[in-house]
């Protein structure tokens, strides 16, 4: 089985840092379920200060990633979660229209 690497950036608003890191330090067991059901491994998540980035990567084990992701989002405890951790979040100035995360390409892999 071969992963699919992922990585994404977005920012996170100051005022909410603490309350992002504090839902973060006590995941809910059933999120992680959830994101082990969509097929998504090796999920970590970094934060750069004093930027306030949050830098995402995780590995993708499935074969249809549009069909997990959609049934992941249509999950009521995903919407629980990012109806948390959402309002701690802001998109990137730059990025595309549309997107929450942005998505950065792979440039380079060492096995």
């Amino acid at each position: 089985m071969i992963a699919q690497r992922l990585g994404m950036v977005i920012g996170v608003k100051p005022e909410k840092l603490a309350e992002y890191k504090r839902l973060h330090a006590e995941p809910w067991p059933e999120m992680d379920a959830a994101l082990s059901a969509a097929n998504i491994r090796n999920y970590s998540i970094y934060l750069r200060e004093p930027e306030n980035l949050l830098f995402g990567y995780w590995e993708y084990i499935g074969t249809d990633y549009a069909a997990d992701m959609k049934t992941l989002g249509d999950k009521a405890i995903t919407k629980k979660w990012l109806a948390l951790t959402d309002p701690c979040q802001m998109p990137l100035k730059t990025a595309a229209a549309g997107d929450w995360w942005s998505t950065l390409p792979e440039i380079y892999h060492l096995d």
